[in-house]
């Protein structure tokens, strides 16, 4: 099992931000977490990633317990969040040269050379990345989680912000990257999910609504789009 969730309970003051979550993700692929704005979404990426520590319940990757062992999950788990932290005057070789030294992978130089040419980065390997655009940086941040080569990635709206051929570029990257590896990603683009996705995880004020591959989830919702159903199923609760 690629990532298992148990009762999985995060508390901010009053407010369940995740209330008592549990699913499951077995092999290669792309699943889809969705849910409004305030679901849950990337406190569950979070957890997940073993960058914030939950109240209740259990998170498992690759048969690890995420609080137990922090370090080696960082080595499981690629993550990418909303908000793509880089460092804007380093250079892009010279970032996931870094990036690769702190995950200790063996032959860092020989790395960085994969992730150039598996992202689409040559044109812009020489540039600062605050000279970027912002579909390169989109890259760049791929780049850094794919650096351990780990067999999970969880993307927090990879997509966001970018224009239509950045997007096309970046939706074919994750394509390509879902063939051999577990991949868990939050957007709010009905397309992409559509595009990209095998199945999909539902979430709405913290609780899980839909847990589904599309062929079932549509047999359930004849005549729906995937927006309808989203709408209909996240006022619900």
């Amino acid at each position: 099992m690629s990532v298992r969730v148990e009762g999985l309970t995060k508390q901010y003051g009053k407010q369940k931000a995740i209330d008592a979550l549990s699913f499951s993700i077995d092999g290669a692929g792309v699943v889809g977490l969705l849910g409004p704005n305030g679901a849950g979404k990337s406190t569950t990426m979070k957890i997940l990633s073993g960058y914030l520590r939950q109240d209740a319940g259990k998170a498992q990757v690759m048969g690890l317990e995420v609080e137990q062992n922090p370090i080696e999950i960082k080595r499981q788990v690629g993550y990418l969040p909303e908000h793509n932290p880089l460092y804007m005057d380093m250079y892009v070789q010279e970032y996931l040269n870094y990036v690769c030294r702190i995950y200790q992978v063996a032959q860092p130089k020989k790395r960085v050379d994969q992730l150039i040419e598996m992202t689409g980065l040559q044109p812009e390997q020489h540039k600062k990345i605050g000279q970027l655009s912002r579909g390169y940086r989109q890259r760049v941040g791929l780049a850094q989680a794919l650096a351990p080569d780990p067999p999970v990635l969880i993307l927090d709206e990879p997509t966001s912000g970018l224009d239509p051929n950045q997007l096309t570029e970046i939706r074919s990257l994750i394509r390509e990257t879902g063939r051999d590896k577990t991949i868990l990603l939050s957007t709010h683009i009905m397309q992409e999910v559509e595009t990209l996705c095998t199945h999909v995880l539902m979430l709405a004020r913290g609780r899980l609504v839909a847990d589904s591959d599309f062929q079932s989830l549509r047999e359930a919702h004849p005549g729906s789009s995937l927006e309808d159903i989203f709408r209909t199923l996240t006022r619900q609760t």
